[in-house]
């Protein structure tokens, strides 16, 4: 099986579902309570977008690199199982497509993550996705917040977001003028023993989770 067949097979395919996938330019949100499977899900449309040749950075504010590259091939690894792909040659352009910054929310900002971005472009990395995982959005002002949105629009990237929160419905996520910054915003739930993402920006639907694998799957 080649890369097309791997592309089709991504757990994401069932995201797209929704209608709820970011266009050029647009950021998304996914919340839930801790330790529920945000990462997880971040990490899926990482992978989505490097099979499609897109480059990523993936910026973490709570996790060192090598717990990220652990979530990647655990992701990687549960996704060629299901459908017996031999995977050595993707891991290889996934690796070499992807860069993984780590930061300290007490002495970064975003804005300082919008430079280090223009920095890696200027010296000749192309992104076209980020994902920013571990951001705590509460005590991220909305200036900075909406400079890196305006340079995701600017560039005509995509972004993920991640966010420590229960609210199940939009309005109790995040103050409004925050939110304006997320074409999509998602919440991850568990009933039981089931999870599901719900979508309550810009979609509709929901989509389940393995709750084994956490990987987004058929409903």
């Amino acid at each position: 099986m080649n890369k097309k067949d791997l592309i089709a097979h991504s757990p994401v395919r069932y995201f797209d579902v929704t209608k709820a996938n970011l266009k050029d330019g647009e950021m998304g949100l996914i919340t839930a309570k801790k330790g529920l499977g945000k990462t997880s899900i971040l990490v899926q449309f990482g992978i989505d977008s490097l099979l499609n040749d897109k480059a990523l950075v993936h910026v973490s504010f709570d996790q060192q690199s090598s717990n990220v590259i652990a979530w990647y091939s655990s992701v990687l690894a549960e996704i060629a199982k299901k459908k017996s792909f031999n995977l050595d040659d993707v891991n290889e352009e996934i690796v070499r497509n992807r860069t993984i910054l780590n930061f300290n929310q007490e002495t970064f900002t975003l804005p300082k993550v919008v430079n280090t971005l223009k920095a890696l472009k200027d010296g000749g990395t192309t992104i076209a996705a980020v994902v920013v995982d571990g951001l705590d959005l509460k005590k991220t002002s909305d200036a900075d917040l909406k400079c890196f949105a305006d340079f995701i629009k600017s560039e005509k990237m995509t972004a993920w977001f991640s966010y420590t929160n229960e609210a199940k419905e939009l309005k109790g996520t995040l103050e409004a003028a925050k939110l304006e910054n997320f074409a999509t915003v998602a919440h991850l739930s568990a009933e039981g023993k089931a999870l599901s993402l719900s979508i309550l920006k810009n979609g509709e639907g929901k989509v389940n989770l393995d709750a084994k694998t956490l990987l987004m799957s058929k409903s």
